[in-house]
């Protein structure tokens, strides 16, 4: 396997390539599995999901860890996860002070790594029959599509937590398809990713204190069960998803990577760096608001930039940076490639 060849240097690198998994499926718009595909790791990180079949819960019931481990790919699986883990509790806290203070920025500097994924993926596919013209120009309409939807209500219903699980990692496998903008469009995104999050890290705090009072906080308990099945949802998504993936990717590889171009190409409008949020409102026309006092997230509202102002050019000089980005990861990429032959 890949993973007993892997460096130091490697494996450092293929956390930080978690770390950056983690930051972009907590953006509305942002795709992780845009990075496993530029980063050159998406086609073993499906096969690797796959591996977490029947055989390998056997090998894992029979205590045979270190053959599961090995079947799994669980050096690659584990590193990649540990850096989502690190991410979920760091990087993407850092992530969600710059979207609030230089939001405009950020959404240029995504826009330009969805510009350059686009050029990564699309200078190596030499396949352009009409069924393959076909499929991008579908996957891009489904992109622009989905960008375009109005949201739906928050619901905490289980079992549709359950689904928004299974639907929001959708992200992590399939480039182009933001999972945290779905659960905008499924109304549960704060829900979710805000509120159940904030209580779990609520619930550390207190335990690390010694303090169990939240045991009688239903609300807390709530959230927290919440989160207990939303992230069921997800594993089962992530291991459903990846098994589909992996036999189209074996037997209908370049019409996968032309729905993926598609995808990743529609999804510029969701990360369109000009526009203003729209929040939710109450019946009485009132911004609704989050547990923690914070605004409801609805949609946004684009327009064109105004080229007279210096906010634009700097906006485009992230954008450039964005482009930069994708093209240094493609360069090292392609170093390690080489150096490991």
């Amino acid at each position: 396997m890949q993973q007993s060849t892997r460096t130091f240097t490697d494996r450092f690198f293929l956390i930080i390539k978690g770390l950056a998994m983690g930051a972009a499926n907590k953006v509305p718009g942002v795709s992780g599995g845009v990075v496993a595909f530029v980063a050159g790791f998406y086609e073993e990180f499906i096969y690797s999901l796959q591996k977490i079949n029947f055989k390998a819960f056997k090998l894992f019931t029979n205590f045979r860890f270190k053959s599961f481990w090995r079947y799994i790919n669980g050096k690659f699986l584990g590193l990649l996860i540990l850096g989502m883990l690190i991410s979920y509790f760091s990087v993407s806290k850092i992530l969600d002070y710059l979207i609030i203070h230089y939001e405009l920025y950020v959404w240029a500097s995504f826009f330009g790594m969805i510009i350059g994924s686009i050029y990564y993926i699309v200078k190596d596919f030499s396949d352009w029959s009409p069924k393959n013209i076909f499929l991008i120009i579908t996957g891009t309409i489904i992109g622009v599509g989905i960008s375009l939807m109005d949201p739906a209500k928050e619901n905490d219903n289980l079992w549709f937590v359950f689904f928004c699980g299974i639907i929001g990692v959708s992200g992590m496998t399939l480039p182009g398809l933001s999972g945290s903008f779905i659960l905008i469009l499924l109304g549960n995104y704060v829900l979710l990713l805000v509120d159940s999050v904030n209580a779990l890290y609520d619930t550390i705090a207190d335990i690390i204190r010694w303090d169990f009072s939240f045991v009688e906080d239903v609300k807390r308990i709530r959230l927290l069960k919440v989160l207990t099945i939303f992230s069921l949802g997800s594993v089962t998504g992530l291991v459903t998803l990846s098994h589909i993936l992996g036999y189209v990717l074996k037997h209908f590889k370049n019409a996968t990577f032309a729905i993926i171009i598609g995808f990743i190409t529609g999804s510029l409008g969701v990360v369109w760096p000009w526009k203003n949020k729209v929040y939710k409102l109450d019946s009485l026309g009132n911004i609704q608001i989050d547990a923690l006092g914070n605004p409801i997230l609805d949609n946004y509202d684009r327009y064109f930039p105004n080229f007279t102002i210096l906010e634009t050019y700097i906006s485009i000089f992230y954008i450039c940076v964005g482009i930069g980005i994708v093209l240094w990861l493609e360069w090292y990429g392609n170093r390690t490639s080489k150096s490991s032959k």
